[in-house]
């Protein structure tokens, strides 16, 4: 299994940024891709971002595209979030996730077999 803990979330002003960290450890060779997902108080878990660690492919959600960015430290098992111009409707407990290899662009919740804890992404207004 994988184990994923994310760090760096936090308060920050409507169009400011902040910086999200996931490390993965345990057996992480079985971890082919590495998303990030959000939810909202109320709301379904959203797709934001996913990385394949071979390659460094990236596929966003339409909601993200052009503010956030992935990317990966394959040396340190890492995976990063800048998120740029943030607004109110980017406030939400941000998961780190990994899956295994699979066919498609791998943006779905039900894809992803491990998960972190969450960390609170707030913007205020």
């Amino acid at each position: 299994q994988v184990q994923l803990v994310e760090s760096g979330g936090g308060l920050v002003q409507a169009g400011g940024s902040l910086r999200l960290s996931c490390a993965a450890s345990g057996r992480t060779a079985v971890s082919y891709v590495m998303g990030w997902f959000r939810q909202a108080p109320g709301k379904e878990r959203e797709f934001v971002a996913r990385i394949t660690w071979r390659g460094g492919s990236t596929y966003y959600g339409d909601s993200v595209k052009g503010r956030f960015t992935i990317s990966r430290d394959n040396a340190k098992n890492t995976v990063t979030l800048q998120m740029n111009s943030l607004t109110a409707e980017d406030t939400a407990v941000y998961y780190c996730a990994s899956a295994p290899f699979r066919p498609g662009a791998v943006y779905r919740v039900y894809e992803y077999d491990a998960w972190g804890q969450g960390t609170q992404v707030t913007v205020s207004s």
